[in-house]
């Protein structure tokens, strides 16, 4: 059975693995389906994307992207999802700056992209794989979507958690306690789909 892979940028991917950046922020793409994009997963590994633009959209002082392997791809990260939802207020997405590295720019792009303002919001943990994923690269890998279906991840592979239980739990409180005033800014996300093959399924 396949794993799955979320597409996002080389630099968040980076962020997200270095414990800098807490949430995914997405709207989606023109190839996501009539319904749109949606957290599907709880758990799901990161599949870095490179395209040279995502340099200027970040907040990153001196930001490089990292070196892509030709014709392949290298998977260092997993994530499990602790919460989602849908922001549909734009000072509750300024709000969400520290949890993040994108620009405000950025941001305000996705929140308008389409007819309904607003943008979704994941609050993952993240682990890294020891030893990194190396698997070749396949056109079915591209266009315009979120997920992309991975082969089966090796049995054995080791899952290093970035951040310790007590900064992650705070991390998580701490979002949570900006949002919760702001509860008529949200909108519930659907709920995502059971483990898929080589991923264990996360606690709601």
């Amino acid at each position: 059975m396949e794993s799955v892979g979320f597409k996002e940028w080389a630099l968040v991917c980076e962020a997200l693995g270095r414990g800098e950046q807490s949430i995914i922020l997405r709207k989606g793409g023109i190839a996501e389906g009539r319904a749109g994009f949606q957290f599907q997963h709880r758990e799901f590994l990161l599949f870095p994307t490179f395209f040279h633009e995502q340099l200027g959209k970040t907040r990153l002082a001196d930001a490089q992207i990292p070196a892509q392997r030709a014709g392949e791809i290298e998977i260092r990260f997993f994530a499990r999802m602790e919460f989602a939802t849908v922001v549909t207020d734009w000072e509750t997405a300024v709000a969400l700056e520290p949890f993040h590295i994108l620009t405000r720019e950025v941001v305000r792009e996705r929140f308008d992209y389409d007819e309904a303002p607003g943008i979704h919001l994941a609050f993952v943990r993240i682990f890294r794989l020891e030893p990194s994923w190396i698997l070749p690269d396949e056109k079915r890998y591209g266009g315009c979507r979120s997920w992309v279906d991975l082969p089966r991840l090796a049995d054995g592979a080791k899952r290093n958690a970035v951040l310790g239980e007590a900064e992650n739990a705070a991390r998580r409180e701490a979002l949570q306690s900006l949002l919760a005033p702001r509860r008529g800014a949200l909108q519930a996300a659907p709920s995502p789909s059971p483990k898929r093959g080589g991923l264990e399924s996360a606690a709601p």
